[in-house]
């Protein structure tokens, strides 16, 4: 072979390898860009899977049937998560050597139910794992702490170093909300079941957990969020200050779901019952309609008490509260004669219905029944003096049922009211009412042409049905319905029409028939033996089935007349005066149910000491639940007019204004036709003024007709004379009223701008100053639901000081009365009675002299017994986590006082300091 021929054999040689070996790098090059698909910003960490996707091997064109050379599938890789890893940040997103991913600026790390922001966040994609942080600024203020989220419980940290695959994590400076507190940490380490252990942590219910105001120092604590905290010895800290106050361990249960638990009692010294444990028991979680709470109090010296209430609502049907409870009072030594025993109970029920139940249907119930000594017994009311003082309950249980097609209504209720000062009831079961709306019966369904005057003719029919006994409360289950319940029924059925006479005259006649039920009725003697001079007793008890009626008839006629006054002055303003006069007359005829005929009287005669006999008159059912019809006929005229004044203006922007001079001003008087002595009634006058819209002054009293005179036996009686004929006007008979009123922040403006004051201050409200609750803390949510408070700049007046905002409250009751004082000798001279005035005076108010300070009372003054009533004072200092209350009563007959530090939250309702007075103590101030 030449030389030439060698050349050019060996170029044919390098040629070859080189194709070989440029097609090689092609197909990894190729192999290398069909990866990068695979990775994308939401990364999923499966890089094998990514690999695999791009792999072009399999269908390499170079792979000959004879290849010697073996082509190795790549191998699957084992999925690092369950689920993608999504990032985002509002900066920038950097990816370095080694597999890292930084995340500036709000960075924000997702993956299933976990969830972390911070300002920084530093991502580990062959590790899966994440590390955040905040940034500190100049001032040493650190922003963008990171929030690290599992499920529905976050963590605010300082700094949080987590991973993904093992779900544990290293965290400083941690904060978590649990229940009604906060539990911090330096350091803790965070299991993989979402339980935190944590060295040298906190717990408190201070919002202001990075400074708060107390905590527990814990030593070693385990944090299962949403269920518990146990810790190992621990001790109170309260502002920065340790006290003598450890436990070798604690157990703070939490529950967001409903669930049963036990209520932990409170300690309690009583000098009259001893030392003892209250208010402790068991919660019952029957379900989401209903619950029960048992509990109870006992005492060293004996006393016991047992309390069960149940709370049930149905949702759109009804909702209540039932409560029962019993307690035993030992107060005193056994065997001496300050020793006391009492037994109590007490039952209360509130039953509501939805209105959507049913709206032809209601059921209610209000009980509130004890026996007589409970409220004064009960360790509940020890610093009550409302309760301790009340004398009389009321309860009543109700149910309706409509029937709007045929216009009727029935009523049934049971009532029992009690006097708690001598211990007696009064108990109506039950009080039945049948209400027959109005109907016309003589209507045509069809009209045709004018209304007929036999179509006005109305109808309605009321009937009750009553039940009830006076008695007392240690004698009402003993009692026989029989012979000690009182029973009847009533029927009510009113006819009437309206007729208009001459166009301006109404007329308007009726009828109407009572009629009443009973089952016994009493006879009566008089028996000379019993006293020296004798008494009525009672002889005969007749049972059975008795009717008692009354009817009557009326006409009445009434009008109104308008008259129109200008006055001379102001003309400027067009003031209009309009005077309504409204007149009216009616008669009325009632027969003589007094009449042996009716058989509702009857008589005996009494022989006096001077031996004059006397008949006396007597009705069989004078005592009865409705009475009897009053005896004598009549034929009464009633003379009645009132008058209204109302005046129209035009105010300064020219709009009419309206305003009500007198809103009633009337009298009335009648007579009886058929009476033979003293036909003249009464006059009566009333009178209403509106003089706010808020406010109305009635007045309403009765003259006299006849004059006082001299008997045979120179006793004072009404005579046949009137006091017209002696030249005076009707006797006045008395009067009595009540005025209350409320001063506040609102009334005190407006009584200041009557004067011209104040005005200033309304414009700058009007201008957009806060109102005085602006100055507290608003309310607001955080993203997780939980609350947190906003604080809002103060406001400033114009020289740059704080505007002093002091809300308050002052109410007065002022009653009075005028009568006549029969207690002392009349005038001869002007046949009158000295008049006696009482009245009574009552207060209570509020005011709130800074956000965290307040104070109230109630208090009045009896004019009669010259003295001060029960008086209270209460004083309330808000200290953040704590609050401060103190009473005092030092006037009335229960007097007492009650300091009392206490934490705010209810998981630590026993952490407080008391100190009281004594009950039965009766303590002396001065």
């Amino acid at each position: 072979m030449t030389l030439l021929k060698a050349n050019t054999f060996i170029s044919y040689i390098l040629l070859l390898a080189f194709l070989l070996l440029s097609g090689e790098a092609l197909s990894q090059r190729r192999r290398e860009r069909s990866t990068l698909p695979g990775i994308e910003r939401t990364d999923t960490f499966n890089i094998g899977n990514a690999l695999q996707k791009g792999d072009t091997l399999r269908n390499d064109s170079l792979a000959l049937e004879n290849d010697t050379v073996q082509v190795l599938p790549i191998e699957k890789k084992k999925q690092a998560l369950d689920a993608p890893v999504t990032y985002e940040a509002n900066d920038s997103i950097v990816f370095t050597l080694g597999g890292f991913a930084h995340l500036y600026g709000d960075g924000k790390v997702n993956y299933q139910k976990i969830e972390l922001t911070a300002e920084i966040i530093t991502m580990n994609m062959d590790s899966s794992t994440v590390y955040a942080r905040g940034v500190e600024d100049s001032l040493k203020v650190i922003t963008g702490r990171p929030v690290f989220k599992d499920g529905d419980t976050p963590y605010e940290t300082n700094t949080i170093r987590y991973n993904f695959k093992s779900k544990k994590g290293l965290i400083s400076n941690v904060v978590s909300q649990q229940g009604e507190g906060y539990v911090t940490g330096n350091n803790a380490k965070k299991g993989m079941n979402d339980e935190l252990y944590m060295k040298d942590g906190r717990y408190t219910t201070c919002d202001n957990h990075e400074h708060p105001h107390f905590y527990m120092q814990m030593t070693y604590a385990k944090v299962r969020p949403k269920k518990n905290v146990v810790t190992g010895p621990a001790y109170l800290v309260v502002e920065d200050v340790p006290l003598p106050l450890v436990v070798p361990f604690f157990f703070f249960p939490f529950s967001s779901s409903y669930s049963s638990g036990f209520i932990m009692p409170t300690y309690m010294d009583d000098s009259s019952r001893g030392f003892g444990l209250t208010d402790g028991g068991y919660y019952f979680a029957i379900s989401d309609k209903m619950d029960l709470k048992v509990r109870g109090d006992i005492f060293t010296k004996g006393s016991w008490s047992l309390n069960a209430e149940t709370n049930y609502n149905v949702r759109y049907k009804y909702s209540g509260l039932l409560q029962a409870s019993y307690q035993v009072t030992k107060t005193g030594d056994k065997g001496l004669d300050d020793y006391y025993v009492a037994k109590d109970f007490k039952v209360v029920w509130s039953h509501r219905q939805d209105p959507k139940a049913n709206p032809n249907s209601t059921f209610s119930a209000s009980v509130n029944f004890t026996s007589g000594s409970y409220e004064r017994t009960n360790v509940g009311n020890m610093y009550n003096a409302q309760a301790m003082s009340q004398n009389t309950k009321t309860s009543s249980v109700s149910y309706s049922r409509n029937f709007p097609d045929q216009k009727l209504s029935i009523a049934a209720t049971a009532n029992i009211s009690q006097n708690m000062r001598d211990s007696s009831i009064s108990v109506t079961l039950p009080d039945l009412n049948i209400t027959l709306s109005t109907i016309f019966p003589f209507k045509r369904k069809r009209a045709v042409g004018d209304e007929k005057w036999y179509e006005k003719i109305s109808i309605r029919y009321t009937g009750r049905l009553s039940n009830s006994i006076a008695t007392k409360d240690d004698l009402l289950f003993k009692s026989s319905l029989i012979k000690d319940w009182k029973n009847g029924m009533k029927h009510d059925i009113p006819v009437s029409a309206t007729f208009t006479l001459f166009k301006y005259f109404n007329l308007t006649p009726s009828f109407s028939y009572t009629e009443r039920w009973y089952t016994t009725k009493i006879m009566k003697d008089w028996d000379p033996t019993i006293g020296t001079t004798g008494r009525e007793v009672n002889t005969d008890t007749i049972y059975g089935f008795h009717r008692v009626y009354n009817y009557s008839a009326s006409l009445g006629l009434n009008t109104k007349i308008y008259a129109m006054y200008k006055p001379l002055f102001a003309k400027k303003r067009e003031i209009q005066i309009r005077h309504v006069i409204t007149p009216q007359v009616s008669i009325s005829a009632t027969p003589d149910f007094g009449s042996s005929q009716y058989g509702f009287y009857d008589s005996y005669t009494r022989m006096n000491a001077d031996g004059r006999i006397d008949t006396v008159t007597y009705s069989p059912y004078a005592n009865q639940m409705f009475g009897v019809p009053g005896r004598g006929k009549s034929g009464n005229i009633q003379f009645d007019i009132s008058n209204n004044l109302e005046m129209k203006f035009k105010d300064k922007n020219d709009s009419i204004r309206k305003r009500s001079l007198i809103d009633e001003l009337g009298a009335s008087i009648g007579y009886n036709m058929a009476a033979t002595v003293r036909p003249w009634s009464n006059l009566n006058l009333r009178l209403r003024l509106k003089l706010s819209d808020s406010y109305t002054f009635s007045l309403s009293s009765s003259f006299a007709t006849y004059a006082y005179a001299f008997d045979s036996r120179g006793n004072v009686v009404e005579g046949n004379r009137t006091e017209w004929s002696y030249g005076r006007f009707g006797r006045f008979q008395g009067y009595s009223s009540s005025i209350s009123y409320t001063f506040n922040n609102d009334t005190w403006k407006k009584i200041m701008k009557i004067f011209g004051k104040g005005e200033e201050e309304e414009e700058k409200d009007e201008s957009g100053e806060h109102s005085e609750d602006d100055d507290n803390m608003n309310m607001g949510d955080n993203t997780d639901g939980s609350p947190t408070k906003k604080k809002e700049q103060a406001q400033v007046d114009a020289d740059g000081y704080q505007v002093f905002k002091m809300p308050w409250s002052l109410n007065f009751n002022y009653g009075y009365g005028i009568s006549e004082d029969r207690s002392k000798s009349i005038n001869r001279k002007t046949m009158r009675y000295p008049y006696k005035f009482t009245q009574n005076l009552s207060a209570s108010g509020n005011i709130k002299i800074s956000n965290k300070w307040a104070i109230s009372f109630n208090s009045g003054y009896d004019f009669e017994a010259k003295k001060i009533v029960q008086t209270s004072f209460n004083l309330t200092r808000d200290l953040h986590c704590f609050s401060m209350t103190a009473s005092l009563s030092p006037f009335g007959v229960y007097k007492y006082y009650n300091f009392t530090i206490r934490a705010n939250a209810s998981i630590l309702q026993d952490l407080k300091w008391e100190q009281r007075s004594q009950t039965q103590s009766n303590i002396q101030f001065y």
